[in-house]
């Protein structure tokens, strides 16, 4: 099976094109195989895309984390995956759209020297219900949360995939490993749940460690990104847009004001080869 592997900032994805290659027919076990450091390729995620269901869609974005789980969807794996498809001549032009589990997707190339993509995200949901998350009211903004007898504040959006954001003093000596897999795990997030930690470094810039469900820590999230900086706005810390800070580099967020959430960042590809099934 031929594949590719590429990053968005570190966080790494085996892709392969299900228009022509053949698959089996658990995808989840293919992720579980191929995506383990030691005995795979190694990646935090496998990406396959395959025909649309809908004519106004280029392809179907399928996504299964490390640990063999089915994502709703992925900032940046979409990069990734729509520069991908423009190479695989899935795509002619630079502007696509992908069918999610989340809903439907449309990234841009805007520099291809660069490998610099634009993804609309689509409009945050906020609602717990839509999370999905066993909170009341209409929002969850800076709500207490328990765990290890401590207390957090946490806000939680839904980019098509739930998010837990909690904002920090000091990110880096922050114990993620810890706390992160308590609140992904907690009763109160039936299907699970992302958990970003943020720190505010001022000037609209902010750093941030994820505990990605599925996966535990990654080098980045895109669609964490998107949602830490909606709950920045919703707590009052910035206006619209974010700079956020990983590891290995930066995305631009912004909440613009039709709603939807545009994030901008790069993808590099690794490796090119083939996967013996």
């Amino acid at each position: 099976m031929r594949f590719v592997k590429m990053h968005g900032l570190g966080n790494d994805f085996v892709i392969v094109n299900g228009f022509r290659e053949k698959l089996p027919e658990d995808l989840s076990a293919l992720a579980r195989q191929i995506c383990n450091r030691q005995l795979g390729i190694g990646a935090d995620g496998l990406i396959v895309l395959v025909p649309p269901e809908k004519d106004d869609a280029a392809a179907r974005f399928l996504i299964y984390n490390y640990d063999g789980s089915q994502a709703e969807t992925c900032g940046n794996g979409l990069r990734c995956a729509a520069l991908f498809a423009k190479h695989e001549g899935i795509v002619d032009g630079n502007e696509l759209y992908f069918e999610t589990l989340g809903g439907l997707v449309q990234p841009t190339i805007i520099d291809e020297a660069m490998s610099i993509i634009r993804v609309d995200m689509g409009v945050p949901r906020l609602q717990p219900a839509e999370i999905p998350a066993k909170f009341a009211g209409n929002r969850v903004v800076s709500a207490p949360f328990t765990v290890y007898e401590r207390v957090f504040n946490v806000t939680l959006v839904s980019m098509g995939n739930p998010h837990c954001v909690i904002f920090v003093d000091d990110v880096e000596d922050f114990p993620v490993e810890k706390i992160g897999p308590q609140i992904e795990n907690h009763e109160l997030f039936p299907e699970k749940t992302n958990v970003e930690f943020i720190q505010l470094l001022g000037d609209d810039k902010m750093r941030m460690r994820v505990w990605e469900r599925g996966c535990g820590e990654t080098l980045a999230c895109g669609s964490g990104a998107c949602a830490a900086t909606v709950a920045a706005v919703l707590n009052g810390y910035i206006k619209h847009r974010a700079r956020v800070i990983l590891k290995y580099g930066s995305l631009d967020v912004e909440w613009a004001d039709n709603g939807h959430v545009y994030m901008t960042g790069p993808a590099t590809l690794v490796i090119e080869g083939d996967y013996t099934l």
